[in-house]
């Protein structure tokens, strides 16, 4: 289990450069610009927060969590993303975000929180299903470049 010196608070705009390498880790090489502006975007949205896992100034992970208001899903939290780094798995920390970001929807008052993974990563569903997640769907994901 991880040691007590495992740090859980909200991300800062200081701390990107330790949140890229876990983007990298799941798949997602952002340039640091991008980054930047990414994070401003949620930072300034109401309903969103982003915590983050730290011991001695390392960020080991993190979880971004908001709220959905949807007229055809219930009003809930969604975890956007979750992830923590490859060398600091299966030590308590994914749990520990993870229970953060479900006493963050608590205190909004939400009454369950979703999420998705994609279907290759089996770790990932086997973590969210000893958390009590139940698989509901399987989905596509669809985008539409607007930018052409």
């Amino acid at each position: 289990m991880i040691a007590g010196d495992l740090h859980i608070r909200e991300m800062a705009e200081t701390d990107l450069d330790g949140v890229r390498p876990l983007m990298q880790h799941l798949g997602y090489d952002i340039a640091a610009d991008e980054l930047a502006r990414r994070f401003a975007a949620v930072a300034a949205t109401d309903g969103h927060q982003v915590f983050l896992a730290e011991r001695a100034g390392a960020v080991l992970g993190l979880v971004h969590v908001f709220f959905r208001p949807a007229l055809e899903k219930p009003v809930e939290a969604i975890i956007q993303a979750m992830v923590v780094h490859e060398d600091h798995q299966c030590l308590g920390i994914g749990r520990k975000l993870m229970t953060q970001a479900e006493d963050w929807a608590r205190a909004e008052g939400l009454p369950s929180v979703y999420l998705h993974t994609n279907v290759i990563r089996d770790h990932a569903r086997a973590f969210y299903a000893k958390l009590g997640y139940a698989e509901i769907s399987e989905a596509a994901a669809l985008r539409k470049n607007l930018a052409s």
